[in-house]
């Protein structure tokens, strides 16, 4: 059989010891933080899962990190980027993790806006899909139409158009029974699936009104170098462009909205009005982004959630989501590491870790989301059990890019018109000397 075959029927008895994706949650929460295998010798074999990442950046990186720890049979074979130095730097860091698994050969360093394609061409066996959100629709297209295991960062598209490709490319992989796990980490937080699951059986009666914020501090920039054209340094910069990371409703504060969405059991809400502006980052450099959104859901069954975002230094963070019901509150603290419900039926999960802390995972009693969802979706190549995320993911991202339309225009948004919107924000066939860019968004206007 070829290499790729046998990877597809090969058992769990065949290939090694992983932690099932059907695991109990008792299981895995004794588990202590993945340190994956850094050392010693290491030899690949027809067992060998080859690992390609696309975009070589922070998330990229780590995410490629924890696809090492989540197998032993796991090799990180090929790479690409933009840009070189972003992808030498990336590969310099995790060879120092993993001298024996990081197996990039020069001819698998690929360079440029086409790099993908040539990645995805080459012999690898599962796809991270880090690069900006912008390149995201045509990046998992290529991958799912090549039939490889993909994790895909969030977001997954910038507008309209964009959300239609991703839905299409979702349905195929599931179609086609390739793995398709989506980057909301959340989501494979341990304490959040045990209040989760507790709030969507009822624990606080029918909810009556959700609360959801994501305001933070801002975000790195990387000042003009000589010899960059205007296109370079607006890609160097992508989270000030909305046409390349969907403003930070989409790129940051979507994890806030996807728990909105989780407690409301991916039901889409019917409208939204929303608002927004930039008053602090208001500095050219910052591209035409907004600094702040507040926005209003309504739900089919009349539940109304009230979200607020921000990225501005020196004032007030939060960082959750909390929900009123008949019967009780239930609030999840991403901040603070609280997780627990009031009322009727209260509950509370020991859980003592503080996000801001660096080295919060390595204290925890379980291992990070990032390490988990990374654990089960190579366990699920192992265990030929289908990982396909996106029938709610895509909705998550659906509800952010909502948002972000009613802010700009200032006008009540419904979610089918977000998904029908013909406005493409992203152009096509993008160089390094296209001449592109969006003026800042006036509502009304």
């Amino acid at each position: 059989m070829k290499r790729r075959d046998f990877l597809r029927t090969a058992g769990i008895a065949t290939v090694g010891t992983v932690i099932s994706a059907n695991s109990g949650l008792g299981d895995i929460m004794a588990a202590e933080s993945v340190t994956g295998t850094r050392s010693g010798a290491w030899t690949g074999n027809s067992n060998t899962l080859k690992v390609g990442l696309i975009g070589c950046g922070g998330r990229g990186s780590g995410a490629a990190e924890q696809a090492m720890n989540a197998d032993e049979n796991v090799v990180l074979s090929a790479m690409a980027d933009a840009f070189k130095d972003q992808l030498d730097n990336s590969y310099d860091s995790l060879k120092k993790l993993f001298p024996q698994k990081v197996q990039v050969a020069n001819d698998h360093k690929f360079v440029g806006l086409d790099a993908y394609k040539k990645l995805i061409d080459s012999d690898v066996d599962v796809i991270i899909l880090a690069a900006p959100p912008c390149f995201r629709p045509a990046h998992l297209e290529y991958a799912v139409n090549a039939k490889k295991h993909i994790f895909c960062e969030k977001p997954f598209a910038v507008d309209g158009p964009g959300m239609r490709r991703i839905i299409a490319a979702a349905q195929k992989a599931k179609a086609q029974g390739t793995e398709l796990m989506s980057g909301f980490c959340w989501r494979y937080h341990i304490p959040k699936r045990e209040t989760f699951s507790r709030l969507l059986d009822g624990s606080i009666g029918k909810i009556l009104a959700v609360e959801a914020s994501n305001n933070s501090g801002e975000l790195w920039f990387h000042e003009r170098k000589s010899g960059w054209t205007d296109m370079e340094y607006k890609l160097r910069n992508w989270l000030y462009y909305n046409w390349l990371s969907g403003d930070h409703i989409v790129e940051q504060a979507i994890h806030s909205v996807d728990l909105m969405q989780w407690g409301m059991n991916d039901t889409l809400p019917s409208r939204v009005v929303a608002t927004g502006g930039r008053i602090k980052r208001t500095d050219p450099k910052y591209g035409n982004v907004y600094d702040h959104f507040g926005a209003k859901f309504e739900y089919p069954d009349g539940t109304k959630a009230y979200f607020s975002c921000k990225q501005q230094n020196n004032v007030a963070h939060s960082y959750g989501v909390e929900f009123v019901g008949e019967d009780g509150k239930c609030v999840v603290d991403c901040m603070n590491g609280q997780h627990y419900i009031t009322g009727k039926n209260p509950w509370k999960y020991d859980d003592t870790f503080k996000f801001t802390d660096a080295n919060a995972y390595k204290n925890a009693k379980v291992k990070s989301m990032y390490q988990q969802e990374h654990d089960e979706l190579f366990a699920a190549i192992r265990n030929k059990t289908l990982i396909n995320d996106f029938d709610w993911a895509a909705r998550s991202n659906l509800v952010a890019l909502a948002a972000r339309m009613s802010a700009y225009t200032g006008q009540e948004v419904t979610m089918e018109q977000a998904l029908c919107s013909d406005e493409k924000s992203f152009p096509e066939d993008l160089t390094f000397d296209t001449k592109y860019d969006l003026p800042v968004a006036i509502p009304g206007l």
